[in-house]
């Protein structure tokens, strides 16, 4: 928790930073977000070594469902791809292409999960 506070937090100082330099200096505030942006994203790359860690061990308890943790995976990775595009085309004006790549992420978290789903259902008529 402490660590999502702090990279809020530099986030936020980051862009207050930018808008400070935004009206005399407009280069600036680019090297300033395109700064802020590369510290979030170190930290991110930090997160997700530790919890690659940690899923590694929740899969030595899963054996036989490995694909179930594949699929998670790539639920969430879908879902960080959408989003970060949708971002940077809302950023730029594009708001239009942004809801169609929503959408486009929306479908693919439901298709990338319908073989969890139909497993799911098997287990149910199983104990019927």
């Amino acid at each position: 928790m402490g660590e999502v506070i702090k990279i809020g937090m530099l986030g936020i100082i980051g862009v207050l930073f930018a808008l400070m330099f935004k009206g005399e200096k407009q280069e600036y505030t680019h090297y300033i977000g395109f700064g802020a942006a590369v510290l979030v994203f170190y930290y991110v790359v930090r997160s997700l070594i530790s919890l690659t860690g940690r899923l590694e061990i929740l899969q030595e308890y899963l054996t036989g469902s490995e694909s179930y943790l594949g699929t998670l995976f790539k639920i969430v990775g879908i879902t960080y791809i959408c989003e970060f595009s949708a971002g940077i085309c809302k950023d730029a004006g594009f708001s239009s292409v942004a809801g169609q790549i929503e959408v486009l992420g929306k479908l693919s978290v439901m298709f990338a999960g319908l073989p969890i789903l139909l497993a799911v259902i098997e287990q149910i008529q199983g104990f019927l």
